[in-house]
């Protein structure tokens, strides 16, 4: 693979599911540049140290004062941003895009494009969005104007792309249903503990045990609308089971002044207290609606915990409804009760195999399956 590789990604100033399929690739191809419209450390707290030592070139939007706060309603400006790059130097150029739409770079005839979409904007399409700006009649009349624009210019810049890789079979419909393009699946990379394979395995009883003793259920995300944390909390106050959340977002003061004394909101943690908390969780809640693929919930699968998950978008494609995992299909906390409730009257030995399919589940999304099918990929495309 002897020819320059750049890797372009929206920003870098949170750490998502997108940012970790970054990481992932900045592992594969360490010497890549990765160009970026704005990186913000200190936004990154803990996850800061995965970019540490990275060649990471910014836009000029990063050193306008106030951009980055305002990037959301300055999203005209995108195009403006990923045409000031100049990748005349470069053989292939993988863009890790999504909501800032970073597929919308400029490269010559004999650069290669690889667009690794997590999703369309979500925005663009009528999709749930992590703010319900749609209340706000002048902010409404706002984004349709600029989203009508954006729109024509998200398909435009969609035909120069010369490959697209989406990240689930519900990505793919999506491209060929807005882009009109063909795309190949390469699911994403989660990271999966070794260390729970031999514990679930070698020590079922043990690990049964103390998931009964410690008795709650857990979750991770932003804490924003799409994401539905309240109808989370709502079950767990009925049906007053312990809840776990981890995870940080513009809701969060809202999410915590419904929840009840069961329910435990955590921030930033450790790793040696993430891997503990998700280790002896009983199972996974997950309520967001039209996730793509849901990296959060196969991690947690990664940990030998089943996933109660919303049936929509890629989750369909991940949770084996009864075999790895239940998934319920109204998104109300009435329905997800009774979807726990049937979880609950599991017996000993059918928590034990459920535990086991979500650990063989999750196996098919690690680092080196994705890693492989990436250079196969590109091996392929040359």
């Amino acid at each position: 693979m002897s020819r320059k590789i750049a890797l372009v990604h929206d920003h870098i100033q949170e750490f998502g599911g997108a940012e970790r399929v970054l990481v992932a690739l900045h592992k594969i191809f360490p010497e890549a540049p990765v160009y970026t419209a704005f990186f913000t450390p200190k936004a990154l707290g803990i996850h800061a140290k995965h970019f540490k030592g990275w060649n990471i070139i910014t836009s000029w939007a990063d050193r306008v004062p106030f951009f980055k706060r305002l990037y959301s309603p300055l999203r005209f400006l995108a195009p403006k941003v990923w045409q000031s790059f100049n990748f005349d130097e470069y053989g292939i150029v993988i863009s890790s895009s999504g909501w800032y739409m970073c597929k919308g770079i400029v490269t010559n005839s004999k650069t290669t494009h690889i667009c690794y979409l997590h999703h369309p904007p979500r925005y663009l399409y009528g999709y749930e969005t992590a703010v319900e700006w749609q209340k706000y009649w002048p902010v409404k009349i706002y984004a349709h104007i600029v989203n009508h624009f954006l729109r024509i210019w998200d398909f435009e810049t969609s035909q120069k792309v010369t490959h697209f890789v989406a990240n689930s079979e519900e990505t793919k419909k999506r491209i060929e249903k807005f882009y009109r393009r063909d795309s190949d699946v390469i699911y994403p990379p989660v990271d999966i503990p070794s260390r729970v394979m031999l514990n679930l395995f070698q020590h079922p009883k043990k690990i049964l045990k103390q998931v009964q003793d410690d008795n709650y259920y857990v979750t991770t995300a932003r804490l924003a609308k799409a994401k539905h944390i309240d109808i989370l909390i709502h079950a767990a106050n009925k049906m007053k089971f312990k809840l776990k959340i981890i995870g940080s977002g513009r809701d969060k003061a809202l999410l915590k002044s419904i929840a009840g004394p069961t329910v435990e909101f955590l921030s930033h943690i450790p790793d040696e207290q993430f891997e503990s908390i998700f280790k002896n969780a009983k199972a996974f809640l997950f309520a967001s609606v039209d996730e793509e693929f849901g990296i959060a919930p196969v991690e947690a699968m990664g940990y030998g915990i089943p996933v109660i998950a919303y049936a929509s978008g890629g989750l369909k494609e991940i949770i084996q409804d009864g075999k790895n995992g239940y998934l319920y299909d109204e998104l109300s906390d009435h329905t997800l009760i009774q979807t726990i409730n049937k979880f609950e009257k599991l017996s000993k030995e059918q928590s034990e195999s459920m535990r086991k399919e979500a650990r063989k589940s999750a196996e098919k999304y690690s680092f080196e399956v994705f890693e492989k099918k990436i250079t196969s990929y590109i091996h392929n495309m040359q």
